[in-house]
C-alpha cells in the first residue's frame, strides 16, 4: 500500500518515498520537507527513506549537503569523473556507482548513463542526470505497492531490476543478430557489417561500464558494516552474481558478431578477388592487340605487312593466337 504523492518543490526531487518497518508492506510518498523533517527526528520511527534526485537541477546538491547528512565520498564520486561500476564501503555508508541505459533506448553505445546511490540504514539516495529505465521501473514498481524490507533490499531490487532489463537487451541484440545471419546466408549482404558494429560496441560498452569492479565488492561482502543484516548481505551477493551471468550472456554474443564480421569479411574478400581476377583476365586478353596496336600505328618506315594485301588478315590472326594462348594460360591458373 503506499500513500498518494504529494506536490513536489523545485530542488529537483523526483521521488521520495518512506518504508516503516513497524508497518510492514505500508509506503508513504514525501516531499522533500516532510524528508527534512523526518531526517532531522532523532525519534522517527524505525524505518528508511528513499529519496531519487535530478541533479540536473541546481538545488539537488544543495538540499543533500544541507539536510542528507552525506559522507565526503559520495560528493567525491559525483564530480570524479570515473562511472565504472562498483559498490564499496565509506566508513557505516555503501556508495554505488550504477550505469543504466536511457528510458528510451535505442540500441546505440551513447544510451548509457551513470546513477549514484548512498545507502545508509536510515536513507537511500539515488542521483541521475539522465532518466534511466531500471530505477525509472523500481519508482514504478514501488508506487505500486513493493516494499523493500531495507535500504539495502532496496539496492539489491534496483540491481535485479538492471539485470532483467540488460536480458531484455541482450534478447534484442539476439533478434538483430539473428535477422543479420539470416540474411547472410541468403546472400544479402546490404550494409549488415556496419550494423554488427553498433551492436558490438554497445556491447563492448556496456560490459566495460556495467561489469563491478571485483575487488571493492570482494571487499564490501566479506567486510559489510555493522547494520547490514545477513540476509541483506546473500541477497546482495545472490544478485551480482546473476548481474555477472547476463554479463556472461553478453561476452558471448560479442564473440558470435566477431565470428560473423570475419565471414562477411571474408565473403567480401573473395568477391573482390573475383573482381580482380576478371579484371586481370580481360586485361591479359586485351595485351596482344594493345602491344600490336601500338607497334603497327608508329608512323615509320619499314612496317611489315604495309604492302600486303592479306596483311590485315594475318595481323588479326596472330592478335587471336596470342589472345587464344593467353586464354589458356589463364584459365589453367583458375582451374588451380
Amino acid at each position: 500500500m503506499t500513500t498518494p504523492a504529494p506536490a513536489q518543490d523545485d530542488a529537483g526531487l523526483i521521488c521520495g518515498y518512506r518504508f516503516d518497518r513497524a508497518e510492514a508492506g505500508t509506503t508513504h510518498a514525501v516531499d522533500l520537507d516532510a524528508a527534512a523533517r523526518w531526517l532531522a527526528d532523532t525519534n522517527a520511527p524505525d524505518g528508511f527513506l528513499w529519496l531519487h534526485f535530478n541533479l540536473s537541477h541546481a538545488q539537488a546538491e544543495r538540499w543533500l549537503q544541507r539536510h542528507a547528512n552525506l559522507s565526503d565520498a559520495f560528493y567525491e564520486t559525483l564530480k570524479d569523473g570515473s562511472h565504472s561500476t562498483r559498490i564499496e564501503r565509506d566508513e557505516d555508508a555503501l556508495i554505488a556507482v550504477v550505469n543504466d541505459v536511457h528510458f528510451d533506448f535505442g540500441f546505440e553505445p551513447s544510451d548509457i548513463a551513470t546513477l549514484w546511490i548512498s545507502v545508509g540504514p536510515r536513507l537511500v539516495v539515488t542521483a541521475r542526470t539522465q532518466p534511466l529505465r531500471s530505477v525509472d521501473a523500481l519508482r514504478t514498481a514501488v508506487r505500486h505497492g513493493e516494499s523493500p524490507r531495507s535500504s539495502v533490499a532496496l539496492l539489491e531490487q534496483l540491481m535485479r531490476t538492471q539485470a532483467d532489463g540488460l536480458v531484455g537487451i541482450v534478447r534484442g541484440v539476439t533478434t538483430r543478430i539473428d535477422h543479420i545471419e539470416d540474411e547472410l546466408l541468403s546472400g544479402r549482404l546490404d550494409h549488415k557489417r556496419a550494423r554488427l558494429g553498433v551492436l558490438r560496441r554497445l556491447l563492448v560498452r556496456l560490459q566495460r561500464l556495467l561489469a563491478p569492479e571485483p575487488a571493492a565488492l570482494f571487499r564490501l561482502l566479506q567486510h559489510p558494516p555493522a547494520w547490514m543484516a545477513e540476509d541483506d548481505v546473500q541477497e546482495l551477493r545472490g544478485a551480482t552474481e546473476e548481474f555477472s551471468v547476463v554479463l556472461r550472456d553478453m561476452q558471448g554474443l560479442q564473440e558470435r558478431i566477431k565470428l560473423l564480421q570475419e565471414e562477411i569479411a571474408a565473403s567480401v574478400n573473395e568477391d573482390n578477388n573475383r573482381s580482380l581476377f576478371v579484371l586481370t583476365v580481360v586485361t591479359v586478353l586485351a595485351l596482344p592487340i594493345n602491344i600490336l596496336a601500338g607497334l603497327f600505328g608508329m608512323n615509320v618506315g619499314g612496317i611489315p605487312l604495309a604492302e600486303d594485301k592479306h596483311g590485315f588478315w594475318i595481323v588479326v590472326a596472330i592478335v587471336g593466337g596470342f589472345t587464344a594462348i593467353a586464354a589458356w594460360v589463364a584459365r589453367r591458373r583458375k582451374d588451380r
